[in-house]
């Protein structure tokens, strides 16, 4: 008889071979940390020989499930912000408080945490991608994981690079590290293509391609994004990348719900794995992946819970049933991706679509030895119906849960037994997570006292001058403006012709101020728009002090691009009461007397207030303001307005009264 290490009987052997062959009673002979043999108990045990004998007690074996797209340090972030939009949930709150807290300690931590929930729920195989993924490969090797390590390469400054070029280099090195480890497989990881530029994802694949490693990759998870790409490249997100050269690598494409049928056909073409995310998708309404059309097309379709933070669990069983019920309610088909189909997406498909079917997914000689057990024998997995062999893959997809799984072995080792984890200390973990909450808690708690926080934390905002000299006239005829702005003692530097929508956020503390969300547009002199350009400013409490006809107003003022929609800035900074106001501006900055000035005619369309004449100027100096009020007195005498009643508020404020 020939010797081999241990041998599982007395089993109901799930394979998930090409023909989903099952034995029972099954056994299962393994060497090493490879699978030498599947068969009925009686052939194994006539062939071969163990140290230790498993007696299964008729469970079910069968590999582990392959978890084929998350961001497991993120166990730490688990319920820190949830019911909310995906760019509000991503930008707004997890980036910000990933920039303050995600650290080396952080990622190990929250990777070890994952890893005992992950075992415990039958995963022995995860591809992840985040930062400092140098310990994310350490503890899940640790933890005796297998895992797909990508580390996140994206064009703003990340936790572990202030540059693309950094985590370029953090990748090549970690890259280097890992290449040949019998349980890490390193990858790179471009965030999506609407976080990195085009010269980023070419990178990101030479590197992939020069190593022969994955490229992991957020594609086309919202329609949002895929509008965005059409926009800014004229096509979808699909044939960009293509264009660009990245399906030359072995590409892992998280997401894709929102790809249409030639697209289907390149990722197929491409033999590019995809991994479907249901919960997460249904959780920030991302939409419905087209998943039965990609199975049928032979697309390699595995299954991913995503990270812990938009999930929030790393359950790969709610994962498979929510795959087929969703398919079948979106197509109306009750026979839309059958049990057996999902829980091979879950195992062998999802090594597919990970390019290491060659190694995992199945119970098969010459494969890993990535097995788990299942007890099915609970009351809410009975009775047990045999007449047909697709039952044991139904029992499994839709009514066996993850305490159901007793016993995990990755590469030929134990890491639990008996529901026992042999490579985690659970009690201190849990007590170290506690502590990271505590401190995110305090941030996030103080942050949001702050509506200049809230903005610091989401844009690159910069003070500008305190000091602000304004005043406003009501005129009747803006030609006759032009012709005075024609004088001698006026030098027009510049002109502009704008259409300004202005939104104003007001909040319960008036001490927080007021934020302004501007849209220009700017015309042309043949009345075209020619560009758009987006700001935020957010507006402190005004301290006023009538000065020479004009008005001084002291005030913290913080000018920022805006990036993001105003529906996004709408709910994530929750004003109290909007405002909003249009006008159409002509706008000159002239020298006067040495002395700077803008002069805006301002036609207000909402609401409809009339016309104005307005003079600016700002400075840091109250002694500059005070000189300049005396100046602006001079320039409506030049203009011809002396006579005109003076206001000194902002447009906001003439509409409020």
């Amino acid at each position: 008889m020939q010797e081999v290490d241990l041998i599982f009987k007395n089993a109901r052997v799930l394979t998930m071979d090409s023909e989903l062959r099952q034995f029972e009673p099954g056994a299962v002979a393994i060497k090493g940390d490879e699978i030498v043999a599947v068969d009925k108990e009686e052939a194994i045990l006539k062939k071969y020989n163990a140290r230790e004998v498993v007696n299964c007690q008729d469970k079910v074996l069968m590999p582990g499930l392959v978890n084929a797209h998350t961001h497991v340090p993120m166990t730490l972030l688990r319920g820190v912000a949830d019911d909310l939009r995906l760019d509000v949930w991503l930008l707004g709150h997890m980036m910000p408080v990933e920039r303050e807290f995600v650290s080396p300690e952080f990622v190990r931590l929250g990777t070890l945490m994952a890893s005992a929930e992950l075992i415990r729920s039958g995963v022995t195989t995860f591809a992840d991608m985040y930062y400092y993924e140098e310990q994310v490969a350490q503890a899940a090797a640790e933890a005796g994981l297998r895992a797909v390590c990508g580390e996140t390469v994206i064009k703003f400054p990340s936790p572990d690079a202030q540059s693309y070029e950094e985590s370029l280099e953090y990748t090549r090195d970690f890259i280097k590290r890992w290449k040949d480890h019998p349980l890490i497989t390193p990858s790179v990881a471009p965030h999506a293509p609407y976080t990195c530029t085009t010269e980023i994802l070419q990178a990101a694949t030479e590197l992939a391609l020069e190593f022969d490693v994955p490229v992991q990759i957020h594609l086309a998870e919202t329609r949002q994004e895929v509008e965005t790409m059409r926009r800014e490249h004229g096509i979808p997100v699909i044939p960009y990348i293509r264009k660009i050269g990245m399906l030359e690598a072995k590409i892992i494409g998280a997401h894709l719900v929102h790809v249409d049928e030639g697209e289907m056909h390149t990722l197929k073409n491409f033999n590019v794995g995809v991994v479907h995310n249901p919960s997460s998708n249904l959780k920030l309404a991302s939409g419905f992946a087209k998943v039965t059309q990609m199975s049928a097309m032979g697309i390699n379709v595995g299954i991913g819970t995503d990270g812990p933070a938009s999930n929030n669990d790393l359950d790969m069983f709610e994962e498979m049933r929510l795959a087929s019920f969703i398919a079948k309610g979106i197509t109306n088909d009750p026979t839309a991706l059958p049990a057996p189909h999902v829980l091979t997406m879950a195992t062998r498909i999802g090594a597919q679509a990970l390019h290491l079917d060659k190694q995992i997914g199945s119970i098969e000689a010459g494969k890993k030895a990535d097995l788990i057990l299942i007890d099915t024998s609970a009351i809410h997995n009975s009775p047990r119906y045999k007449r047909e062999d697709k039952m044991s893959f139904a029992q499994i997809v839709y009514a066996t849960k993850t305490f159901d799984v007793t016993d995990v072995l990755v590469n030929g080792k134990f890491l639990m037994r008996d529901k026992k984890l042999l490579t985690l200390d659970e009690e201190s973990l849990l007590k170290e997570a506690q502590n990271f909450a505590r401190r995110i808690d305090s941030f996030l708690l103080e942050r949001e006292k702050s509506v200049l926080s809230k903005l610091i934390a989401i844009e690159t905002a910069t003070e500008e001058e305190s000091f602000e000299v304004q005043i406003k006239v009501p005129v009747k005829r803006f030609d006759e403006i032009f012709e005075k702005l024609k004088k001698p003692e006026i030098k027009v530097v510049y002109q502009r012709h704008y259409l300004q929508y202005d939104t104003y956020f007001y909040f319960d503390d008036a001490d927080q101020g007021r934020l302004r969300y501007r849209e220009d547009e700017i015309i042309n002199p043949q009345g075209q728009i020619v560009k758009a350009r987006y700001r935020l400013t957010l507006l402190g409490p005004a301290f006023e002090r009538e000065f020479a006809h004009t008005v001084l107003l002291s005030r913290s003022r913080y000018l920022a691009k805006a990036t993001h929609s105003l529906r996004f800035y709408r709910e994530y900074f929750k004003p109290i009461k909007e405002m909003v106001i249009e006008k159409e501006r002509y706008r000159w900055k002239v020298v006067f007397k040495e002395t700077e000035f803008y002069i805006n005619l301002d036609r207000l369309v909402i609401p409809k207030m009339g016309d104005f004449l307005e003079i600016k100027s700002r400075t840091w100096s109250r002694h500059d303001a005070e000189e300049k009020a005396v100046l602006v007195a001079d320039l409506l005498k030049t203009l011809g307005l002396e006579a005109a009643e003076p206001i000194g508020k902002d447009y906001s404020d003439l509409a409020l009264e």
